[in-house]
């Protein structure tokens, strides 16, 4: 999946065509959907009212202008629209108590575009890694974790959890023989739909507050699979969503792998198509949303697509329309993410795989990446430019380390200290690591966690019968079966190898949920604990983890190219390779 934030770039909040098309139980009460089938030619708009009060208003005078309304959101005064009129985006910038206007997305399609690879997060299938997964399974946790000051003696576990490295690195043994997460914590995974069958998750996983916010698009996700192309809420046809949910609260229930928090709730507020981008109409509509219902802790592992960079005004090399779609991106994530966390949700971001300073940007040149092939360089001003959610001030943003503790090559990293881009790391993976010894450039130097059996079948990692195939074995995936299976739960499950700065979010994610559950109070809006509060404890019991000496850190003895050097500045206390530190759960759980 591309647009999630694995080890390949994943993570965006697409704005493709049609991406906004059919929203669906969109936020509470402050969110109707409208949709009826839409005119086979019609273009989709995306219209923000100056005040989120006026948004009913609004809608009244976009359907007086002959546009087809979808949705209204009425926390942040979103409204979605359909026209046929080549004329219909000029009239409705021109109605008053308009704020700001564009194309939901752009003109064109991009045949072949269904189920883009993501490359970080799938390198091993380009590298040779067959031999690799059988060290992967017997590789000890001592060996990747040698360097954390892991002190108590580890809780109760999972049969796979020896495998799971970055819960060493994190401390979440330890931090399990006191606090296992609180059932009245809520974790909403903002991805591409969380697999609620599967057995490691089942019985964590809330059917009555699960969204789904996407309609599938064909042109992109390939042909629908429910005749609504609205797939239930408790699908995931992409996988990268499962996987980020088993990190962050895998149950602890005597098969296949624990998360971080295996007692807390989890709540799929799905923004992501199945082929992984992210659109803006689903993605404001599943923060709102998850403001509305009490999420407590919500997880981006992702960036808002078409543009990886939002530029106000644009860059010099974008038309004055992309310019548009730009600020009407920035200003309507601005409201939605402003008003999740004042509602009391603890935002956590991906920081990217693009290997780049994310305070002084290489020219961006993957953008718009929808339709495929339309890119164009951009030259980025850090001062204008923003990578959309990471870089909004309510964000915790979270950078991925590999079992060395050693900063993932694929990772972004931020030299402005200030600035607020990273505030701490986590375990993300790293494939290439451990080099001059038997687990370099071995799965087992990725992360493992669930996956859903429809996604495992689709790329021939498991077959029709639910045997590993030989490529499966090849990639490290495993099942585990149980006799006594959750409700609505199925009898196997099955769990792969992921790597990105998309698997490190979650670590950070689930750390935040054992802060909320060991330290949350009731209120009247419910049990949990102010946003601010959390970043502050997440940021106050981090383990600090100086710069490497020397600071520029070369990639290119694993085979990366010099464009991959990074050179980390500042000290123990932060930096711009750690942030604040690695996430420490036994710490945030004293």
């Amino acid at each position: 999946m591309r647009r999630s934030r694995m080890v390949a770039i994943t993570g965006a909040v697409a704005l493709a065509t049609g991406a906004l098309a059919g929203t669906t139980a969109t936020a509470a009460t402050h969110t109707t959907s409208t949709t009826t089938a839409s005119p086979a030619a019609a273009a989709r708009y995306v219209v923000l009212a100056d005040r989120a009060a006026d948004a009913d208003s609004l809608a009244g005078a976009l359907r007086s202008a002959g546009g087809l309304v979808t949705s209204v959101n009425r926390a942040i005064g979103m409204v979605t629209v359909e026209s046929t009129s080549a004329t219909f985006l000029s009239r409705a910038r021109a109605l008053s108590g308009v704020k700001v206007a564009g194309r939901d997305g752009v003109v064109g399609r991009s045949p072949g575009a269904a189920r883009v690879q993501d490359s970080v997060l799938r390198e091993r299938q380009s590298a040779g890694a067959s031999a690799g997964a059988g060290t992967a399974m017997a590789r000890s946790t001592s060996t990747t974790t040698a360097t954390v000051a892991a002190t108590a003696t580890k809780g109760p576990s999972d049969p796979l959890d020896s495998l799971l490295w970055g819960m060493d690195m994190i401390n979440a043994p330890a931090a399990h023989l006191k606090q296992l997460g609180d059932k009245r914590v809520r974790v909403g995974v903002m991805d591409t739909g969380v697999d609620g069958t599967h057995p490691d998750l089942a019985a964590n996983f809330d059917r009555t507050l699960s969204r789904n916010f996407t309609t599938d698009i064909p042109d992109i996700d390939g042909p629908c699979e429910v005749a609504s192309c609205v797939d239930p809420a408790n699908v995931d046809d992409d996988g990268h969503g499962t996987h980020v949910a088993g990190t962050i609260a895998a149950a602890m229930n005597g098969m296949g792998v624990s998360g971080v928090a295996p007692n807390v709730d989890i709540v799929n507020v799905r923004a992501g198509q199945d082929s992984g981008f992210f659109f803006l109409g689903p993605t404001a509509n599943a923060l709102t949303y998850s403001g509305d219902v009490g999420i407590d802790v919500v997880n981006m592992s992702f960036y808002v697509d078409p543009w990886l960079y939002n530029c106000r005004g644009g860059a010099p090399e974008d038309t004055p329309e992309q310019a548009a779609q730009q600020d009407l991106i920035i200003e309507t994530l601005t409201r939605a993410l402003g008003y999740a966390h004042d509602k009391g949700v603890t935002l956590v971001a991906a920081l990217g795989n693009e290997h780049d300073n994310i305070s002084q940007p290489r020219p961006d040149i993957s953008s718009p990446d929808y339709p495929i092939g339309t890119e164009h360089p951009r030259t980025i001003d850090n001062a204008k430019c923003l990578d959309l959610p990471l870089e909004d001030p309510n964000v915790i943003g979270v950078s991925a380390l590999g079992p060395s503790q050693r900063k993932s090559d694929f990772s972004n990293y931020a030299n402005d200290l200030g600035s607020g881009e990273l505030e701490v790391s986590a375990p993300g993976g790293w494939f290439r690591d451990g080099l001059g010894t038997d687990t370099y450039r071995t799965v087992g130097n990725e992360i493992l966690s669930t996956a859903p059996l429809n996604v495992m079948v689709a790329e021939g990692l498991v077959d029709a019968n639910g045997d590993i195939t030989a490529a499966g074995q090849a990639a490290g995936v495993m099942k585990a079966c149980t006799t006594h299976p959750a409700k609505g739960a199925t009898p196997c499950g099955y769990y792969q190898y992921l790597q990105g700065t998309s698997m490190a979010s979650p670590h950070a994610a689930g750390v935040a949920a054992l802060a909320v559950s060991a330290h949350g109070k009731v209120t009247k809006r419910g049990f949990g604990m102010a946003p601010d509060r959390v970043r502050a404890i997440l940021l106050r019991t981090a383990t600090d983890h100086a710069c490497p000496n020397p600071p520029l850190q070369s990639y290119v003895d694993v085979g990366r190219s010099a464009e991959f050097d990074a050179l980390c500045v500042g000290d123990a206390a932060a930096n711009s390779f750690y942030g604040d530190g690695i996430v420490n759960a036994a710490r945030v759980v004293r």
